[in-house]
């Protein structure tokens, strides 16, 4: 059934999980699947990607980049959207995004102009931005496009920061990885 197969799509979605959905669909919500499809309908012709940070946005600047209370002088690089939105729901950040779309992967044939990385480096030339906060996964892929987004931020004379990574809040020591515990205490602080 085509359905099926369409569902297949979603992330974490197999076959049995679509067949399931697709039949509590067709059985229990025939107005709920109706709404569905014209929410993806109208999200897909409608939302693009904001011209100055590349997140998802239904006009050309996202409402961050947009918002005049937001501080331009500190952009924080994130893998994707949905990176956006779990830092804006979790903290008061005041800055400004580039959303990098992925992460360099020289195997994967992704590469800086994959990435678009000559739109950040404009933007760090242009003399607005004081600090550039790198907020890539600790994957080797990530930490090696952190690695490439410090040598363009040193380039430009712009701050590179990266976010802190380790044990997390309310953790108990003895669960945590060797290497997320080592991480954590190279990157300590003082208190």
């Amino acid at each position: 059934m085509a359905l099926v197969k369409a569902l297949q799509c979603l992330p974490g979605i197999g076959p049995k999980s679509a067949q399931r959905a697709a039949f509590h669909l067709l059985e229990r919500n025939r107005d709920g699947a109706r709404r569905l499809a014209h929410a993806l309908e109208e999200a897909m012709s409608r939302i693009g990607h904001c011209e100055s940070c590349r997140t998802f946005s239904e006009s050309a600047l996202c409402r961050i980049c947009e918002s005049a209370s937001r501080d331009a002088g500190v952009v924080c690089v994130v893998e994707n959207p949905l990176d956006v939105a779990a830092i804006e729901q979790a903290l008061d950040f005041k800055g400004r995004y580039f959303v990098l779309l992925g992460r360099l992967s020289p195997i994967d044939g992704v590469s800086p102009d994959t990435l678009r990385l000559d739109l950040l480096e404009a933007r760090l030339a242009s003399g607005e931005v004081r600090e550039l906060i790198v907020a890539t996964g600790t994957t080797m892929e990530g930490e090696a496009t952190a690695h490439y987004l410090k040598q363009i931020a040193n380039q430009s004379g712009v701050t590179a920061t990266r976010i802190a990574y380790g044990v997390p809040l309310g953790g108990e020591l003895e669960y945590v990885d060797s290497s997320t515990l080592s991480l954590a205490i190279q990157s300590r602080r003082e208190y």
